[in-house]
């Protein structure tokens, strides 16, 4: 599923208009993207959680040519499932309901 397929799926079940469930996933992906730009835990209970994960300074090679290269630090966003989603997956999808707004 893509972002586009996921604003046409919020367009069809709320009865909204394109613009307007566009609107809804931006809001919500960049809301979350600013939380995890300050270091905030998000959870989506019954989904899962996303966190970063930092990552120090070391040195690396480049498998090329062998010569050793510095690889600074990062953060890194890391999704953990939960236990609800990977049970639901495991199951399949015809036991899954989905909600009604």
């Amino acid at each position: 599923m893509t972002k586009a397929d996921l604003i046409s799926v919020i367009e069809k079940q709320a009865n909204i208009p394109h613009q307007q469930a566009e609107k809804i996933v931006n809001i919500c992906f960049d809301t979350m993207i600013m939380s995890l730009f300050n270091d905030e835990r998000i959870e989506i209970r019954g989904f899962g959680s996303f966190v970063n994960r930092n990552y120090k300074a070391y040195e690396g090679r480049n498998p090329k040519t062998g010569k050793v290269v510095k690889v600074e630090p990062k953060k890194v966003p890391f999704f953990k499932v939960g236990k609800e989603l990977k049970e639901l997956v495991d199951q399949g999808k015809d036991k899954y309901v989905i909600r009604e707004a």
